[in-house]
């Protein structure tokens, strides 16, 4: 806008002063930069390391299982018709805890052969690692089981033991599964202390070969399981 104008000398205009509107400029801001700045730089970095998480998840699915699943039952999956012909008919089972776990898949079950009251009773165990590789300490938990007999044939390594001529536990490592088949005589003690039930045991020795043969049928099995 115009201002009115100075008189000087009555008559004549000596200056006019122009006034506008227009504010002076704003100095640069400093300081915190603004919030929504500061959101969208974080958003971005939770974008692209997502984006590069999924990504790592997809080139790396995990290792081979080699055909190894999960089953119900892995008493179901082993007959041991071998050695039932040695031992006896094979009786009631009894199915052990589950671990379902996105990095380990583990279950277990016991089973008895010949009459009740006597006999030998089994465990199975079955083990699918689905992250590490098992390999590096299959040796030394075998070790430590006392099972120092290798066997040959069977998954990339095997173990055995007879426990003493009472029974025999084979452990055997295939890819990322491993499996344990344990037996043992089946007996109990009176009062007194003396043996009652299986007075007259096998003669086990050679028990590795129905044992080696029921734990190849058993990995077949696994492979096939639904």
């Amino acid at each position: 806008m115009i201002s009115e104008p100075e008189y000087v000398g009555g008559t004549t205009f000596d200056t006019v002063e122009v006034l506008t509107e227009e504010k002076p400029p704003r100095p640069p801001r400093t300081g915190r930069p603004w919030p929504w700045a500061l959101g969208g730089a974080v958003l971005a970095s939770a974008v692209w390391g997502g984006g590069l998480y999924a990504y790592e998840r997809r080139a790396e699915p995990g290792p081979d299982l080699g055909g190894y699943r999960q089953v119900e039952s892995v008493c179901e999956a082993a007959e041991l018709k071998a050695l039932s012909g040695v031992l006896g008919k094979r009786g009631s089972d009894g199915a052990g805890p589950q671990m379902k776990d996105p990095a380990v898949y583990e279950t277990s079950c016991s089973l008895h052969f010949g009459s009740p009251d006597s006999g030998y009773d089994a465990q199975v165990t079955y083990t699918l690692h689905k992250v590490i590789d098992p390999g590096p300490e299959f040796g030394a938990r075998s070790r430590y089981y006392d099972l120092t007999t290798p066997i040959d044939g069977i998954g990339e390594m095997a173990f055995f033991d007879d426990r003493g001529g009472e029974g025999g536990e084979i452990r055997v490592l295939d890819g990322q599964a491993e499996l344990s088949l344990s037996l043992y005589r089946s007996y109990g003690v009176d009062e007194d202390g003396n043996e009652i039930g299986n007075k007259d045991p096998l003669d086990l020795s050679g028990i590795e070969v129905p044992m080696s043969q029921d734990m190849l049928s058993l990995m077949a099995a696994l492979k096939k399981a639904p």
